[in-house]
This record gives C-alpha cells, structure tokens and sequence, in this order.
C-alpha cells in the first residue's frame, strides 16, 4: 500500500519540479501586489489576483502583470498610458496626474468593479483608493479593451498609441481583465522597475 503512495509522490514532485522559476522582477511583482493588498485589504472584495501596472517599464513591454498571489504566478500584457502622461509620444510614461481633462494616467491603488458597456464596449468602472488617484471615476479612467494596444503597432510604430488615461489592453487579452481582475480585486499603478 505505500509504494502507489510513494509513485503519486514522486509524480508529484517531478510535475512541480517542471514549472519555471520566477525572475526576480517577477518576485518583486508580487511582493509589490501583496504589500499594496494589504495595505488596502478592508477595501478590497477578493484578494487572489492583483494587478501590477509597472509604467516604469515603456509601452513596447508587457508591463500589466497579472501576480496570483494564491498560485505565486505572474503573467503579463500590454498596457497603453494616457496621452497627457506622454505628450510628445515617446513610449515611456512621463508623468502622472490625478487632474481632471488632463488625460493622463494616475498612480495608486483602484478598486475594481462592475463591468459596463462603453465606447470601447464592455469595460470595467474602477475607484481610486489614494489621494493620487481619488478623482478616477468622475474622471471616467477605466480599464477597457482598445485597438491601439497589439502588437501591430509595436511592429509598426515601436510603441503603443495612447489612451485618454484610462488603463487600456489589447482586444485579444482583455477577456483576462474581466475573468480574472474584476469584481473587487486591487489594480495598482506606479514606477516599479527593476531593482
């Protein structure tokens, strides 16, 4: 009776054996998203999977990380920023702002809610939980599928086009923001970067 429990055993460690070790960028993804979700936990409705948007990184790189904090898991998209956080449209965000018509990307922690039908279809509301942020949803930013975000345009231009600050995917991802980050989970926004 113990060598079938030995055989399930050592399957079981050879299958997790295969998985590939995270890079310590990636680490540091989910240590950013687990500190950000706790230090926002009482506001948050699920806690599983949180949003890492790094605009330290430019918009020619995924830099929308998805860490599941459950699994230890990171996947990752692309991202456009706002215009008004670019405005000579280099690719590399240049600043935040929190200011109404300014159309640029703010930086903090967003909760995020119900899906709704909007001028890029099916969207999700989010609400600014810091002082950086507070004004995202009379400020309509949103996250929401776009045509600007694929890799066409990096092919073509090098960089993505830009929104109006709104946190915008690709349409071909986009379906992953509605399954796995909304409802109630945390979207956090800043300069990461590497170290």
């Amino acid at each position: 009776m113990s060598l079938p429990v030995r055989a399930l055993a050592s399957e079981t460690i050879a299958t997790g054996a295969s998985a590939s070790p995270l890079t310590p960028y990636e680490r540091r993804i989910l240590d950013v998203a687990a500190s950000q979700a706790q230090r926002v936990n009482g506001k948050l409705w699920r806690a599983d999977i949180v949003g890492v948007a790094d605009f330290a990184q430019p918009s020619w790189k995924p830099r929308l990380h998805f860490a599941n904090l459950e699994a230890g898991t990171v996947r990752s998209f692309l991202l456009a920023h706002g215009k008004g956080s670019d405005p000579g449209h280099s690719g590399w965000l240049q600043h935040f702002s929190n200011v109404p018509g300014s159309e640029a990307t703010s930086r903090g922690a967003y909760l995020t809610c119900e899906w709704y039908k909007g001028k890029y279809g099916t969207s999700i509301r989010l609400v600014g939980l810091d002082s950086d942020n507070s004004a995202a949803l009379d400020r309509a930013i949103v996250m929401h599928r776009a045509w600007y975000v694929d890799k066409a345009m990096i092919d073509k231009w090098g960089k993505l086009g830009r929104s109006e600050g709104c946190f915008a995917m690709s349409e071909e991802n986009f379906g992953e923001a509605l399954l796995h980050l909304s409802g109630g989970r945390l979207l956090f926004a800043d300069r990461i970067g590497e170290g």
